[in-house]
């Protein structure tokens, strides 16, 4: 009996060290970024002891990653219920409570998970630091604030001082986070995630030369490391938009760099998103749509492949595919509906109702495009706001100024995007534009009021913009306002004879010039015959011949 009893516990230390091999085989799995295989890793080990509670965090750790919140929550819930590791399953729950907004929820159970901790405990404040670090809503000061008090109980710790590298780099405390990670792989130099981050540092900071020597290091030390080939990828794009002239080619060698990020981190669905995302940002959308094949054949139901399938058909002009692939998406209420979404969709509506000619236009779907618009500016004004402006420039282009003005009214809506004043112009040309169709019968006074706003916009910010004084001229002779009709005519000729002799003889110029003149003398004909006559006579200087000058004054004579 006592040696069955000996051979018993052998076996079970035997179990024990080979559950603790396996969690350390998924961890490294899940900070190499493979995690298909820290799933079967993990589910292998709660399936020979479903009381892991450890097995059941990490678990829950991956799906949070892949961002599927109910699988994780069924193995967190598994997790509290186990006999080993069970409080760490607290910080799990608390995570989503912090991406759900409700910090308070999630101290709570933050502080269950560090309830009667030994003095030298100090995994569960690494996790609660990491908790705060990457949830989607991050507290980076409250991060660092609960890992420093891992810090002064063990300051030796590999994995702590990564995590407050992680925390510092968040909250852009580049100094302390460069120590932190340089201490992490000086400790412990196989944790080689701490010496990516160090390059990771010179990216953020535009150094791109010396980020791609950081990152080369990495693969010199281990080349079968997915996620720096990841790095690599988003450092040469970033570079390439720095660089336009040699944009392609750093592009085409970010897509290389992904690919072999995708080889090593065993083609998931998970990487395979994060692709299409780098493939979204980097706009090469036949790629995008390749991958978005490839991601309905492993996962029909995910949804977010809906979102890729509408962006890459968006842009390869299939607009029917992405406008039913966009709407099922965004109608999901589970789906994170982002403002790029609503603008892809409405834009697609809206090249749907325009057609290629814009000579027979579907206003009812163009309205339902421009409402989309709308609630993607209103979701971020800052970021889309050059797509919009390119959109409204190409119906400006096909003479759809009405349409076109309803996308420049959203666009000007933001006072702080690049294209403001540009935006403001267009808008105008639009509105004045769309009042001197041939078939107006009398031009739209709110609308023409409109554009004089949008051109003295315009005027203010860029005093110099010669043609934004003529228009406005034009805008206020349509409203029969004859005293600003001359006032802006005259402040053109004004800025034009500021600029110049060489201004002044363009053909161009001296065409407006003359239309000024005609156009103020016409407006004073009947209220100061003198100021007219002068005005005819300056056209004559220019043009001796103009048959409107000479038969004006003819007949004021």
């Amino acid at each position: 009996m006592n040696k069955v009893k000996v051979l018993s516990f052998a076996f079970l230390a035997f179990v024990a060290i080979s559950h603790a091999q396996d969690i350390n085989q998924a961890k490294k799995a899940i900070d190499a970024e493979q995690f298909e295989s820290a799933k079967t890793i993990l589910k292998s080990i709660i399936n020979a002891k479903p009381t892991n509670g450890t097995a059941s965090f990490y678990l829950g750790n991956v799906y949070m990653l892949q961002n599927n919140i109910d699988s994780a929550k069924i193995y967190y819930q598994k997790g509290l219920e186990g006999s080993e590791g069970a409080k760490l399953n607290n910080i799990g729950f608390g995570l989503i409570d912090l991406d759900n907004g409700n910090e308070a929820a999630a101290e709570e159970k933050f502080a269950l998970a560090t309830k009667d901790l030994r003095k030298k405990d100090i995994e569960e404040y690494l996790y609660i630091g990491r908790a705060y670090t990457f949830s989607t809503k991050p507290n980076y000061k409250k991060a660092i604030e609960v890992l420093n008090k891992a810090k002064a109980i063990n300051p030796q710790d590999p994995q702590l001082n990564l995590a407050l590298g992680n925390a510092y780099f968040g909250d852009k405390n580049q100094n302390d986070a460069y120590s932190a990670y340089r201490n992490a792989y000086t400790i412990d130099n196989t944790l080689i995630r701490a010496k990516m981050q160090l390059g990771v540092l010179l990216k953020g900071a535009k150094a791109y030369t010396e980020a791609i020597k950081a990152f080369d290091e990495v693969i010199a030390i281990n080349p079968n490391y997915g996620p720096v080939y990841r790095e690599l990828a988003e450092t040469y794009y970033l570079w390439g938009r720095n660089e336009p002239s040699k944009y392609r080619i750093y592009v085409d060698k970010a897509l290389v760099n992904y690919e072999k990020y995708l080889s090593l981190t065993d083609y998931s669905i998970h990487s395979r998103m994060r692709h299409a995302d780098f493939l979204v940002l980097a706009g090469e959308y036949k790629a995008l749509e390749a991958e978005a094949n490839k991601m309905v054949e492993l996962d029909k139901v995910n949804p977010r492949i809906l979102r890729y399938l509408g962006f890459s058909a968006y842009q390869n002009g299939n607009y029917d595919v992405a406008i039913k692939s966009l709407v099922s998406f965004i109608e999901n209420p589970s789906n994170k509906v982002i403002a790029l979404d609503y603008q892809t969709l409405g834009f697609a509506r809206i090249k749907k109702a325009v057609g290629e000619d814009g000579k027979a236009v579907d206003n009812d779907l163009f309205d339902k495009g421009v409402l989309d618009v709308k609630k993607a500016s209103e979701m971020d004004p800052n970021g889309l706001s050059i797509n919009l402006s390119e959109l409204g420039k190409k119906l400006y282009e096909l003479k759809l100024y009405k349409q076109a003005a309803s996308l420049y009214e959203i666009a000007v809506a933001n006072k702080e995007s690049k294209n403001y004043v540009l935006d403001n112009f267009y808008l105008g040309n639009c509105l004045y534009f769309d009042n001197t169709r041939k078939d107006i019968v009398k031009p739209d006074p709110i609308a023409l009021q409109r554009a004089d706003q949008a051109y003295a916009t315009v005027i203010e910010a860029s005093p110099k913009t010669q043609d934004a004084y003529i228009y406005r001229a034009r805008t206020n002779s349509l409203l029969e306002n004859d005293e600003m009709t001359i006032k802006y005519y005259n402040d053109y000729v004004t800025i034009v004879t500021e600029k110049g002799p060489e201004e002044l003889a363009k053909p161009a110029v001296i065409k407006k010039i003359i239309e000024s003149y005609n156009t103020s003398a016409a407006s004073y004909a009947n209220t100061d015959k003198a100021k007219a006559i002068e005005y005819f006579n300056k056209t004559l200087v220019l043009d001796p011949a103009n048959e409107y000058a000479l038969s004006s004054l003819k007949a004021l004579k």
